[in-house]
């Protein structure tokens, strides 16, 4: 083998028992870590947040070698294509109200602005919809429905789930786009009577609800376009696990210091305690 090779046999003896060396061994273990951040989060995360677990972690190392070692081991994170259905009916005839928000996405604290929509949800066996209600603070999803319709139960239900579960005083600025749903007449009344100030997004701006936009936009890219729902029940299972156990308990946010919505949650509940 070693005339073959064009290899010594004191060399090759020498190979058998040479022990690693420290530089094989810090990439050894790093490829391990990073392999089980990959799988610990669903294939979801990319380079960059698999660095910033690593240097909390403790180890040095930059996001050009997390990224040059992912090429190595064949690890890329999801990103699928982007398929859009219109699900904003803005020709009616009810009443809009302002644009209170008016592209202000900074809340100093939770259930002081929540911002909502609906999205397209593909299933086999019927298409669905997704109303989902985020805390612009926290960046928490704290109501949420899925439905086989796009009509007033759907997004009074997501309403209804979030006021709940968080029971907000009096004075939260809603906000959403001019989606017959949330002029309605019901969805108004409702409003009026958890004591929350309506605000809606300019006719055809979609920047003017972009963060409850981008939200879907990470649902979609890393999970919906990467699942093929076969019945409405799986769709329902699923999505409620990445929403409650993933995205809200686990999935580190750039816009809240790289934390979870509920740990960001938490730090605001340790300040009132105190």
């Amino acid at each position: 083998m070693c005339e073959t090779l064009e290899v010594s046999r004191s060399g090759y003896y020498k190979w058998r028992v040479a022990e690693p060396s420290g530089q094989a061994q810090r990439k050894a273990e790093l490829i391990k870590r990073i392999t089980f951040h990959f799988e610990d989060n669903q294939k979801r995360y990319g380079s960059p947040k698999i660095t910033l677990l690593l240097n909390r972690e403790g180890y040095r190392v930059t996001e050009r070698t997390v990224s040059h070692y992912m090429q190595e081991m064949g690890l890329r994170s999801c990103v699928s294509r982007k398929f859009r259905v219109t699900t904003t009916d803005s020709k009616h005839d009810n009443p809009i109200a302002p644009n209170w928000l008016n592209q202000n996405f900074k809340a100093h604290k939770p259930n002081w602005i929540w911002v909502t929509d609906i999205t397209y949800i593909p299933c086999r066996e019927g298409r669905l919809y997704l109303a989902s209600v985020l805390d612009l603070c926290t960046r928490e999803i704290v109501g949420w429905r899925l439905g086989s319709r796009m009509d007033n139960e759907l997004v009074l239900g997501a309403l209804d789930d979030a006021y709940q579960a968080k029971k907000p005083t009096s004075g939260l600025l809603h906000h959403s786009d001019r989606g017959s749903q949330y002029t309605s007449k019901e969805y108004r009344e409702q409003l009026r009577a958890y004591k929350m100030i309506a605000s809606m997004s300019r006719k055809g701006n979609c920047y003017d609800n972009a963060c409850i936009e981008s939200f879907h936009s990470i649902l979609k890219k890393e999970f919906i376009y990467c699942t093929r729902f076969k019945t409405k029940k799986q769709a329902y299972n699923e999505i409620f696990q990445y929403i409650e156990f993933f995205y809200n308990r686990k999935r580190i946010h750039g816009g809240i210091g790289y934390v979870s919505p509920v740990q960001f949650a938490s730090l605001f509940n340790e300040k009132a305690a105190t």
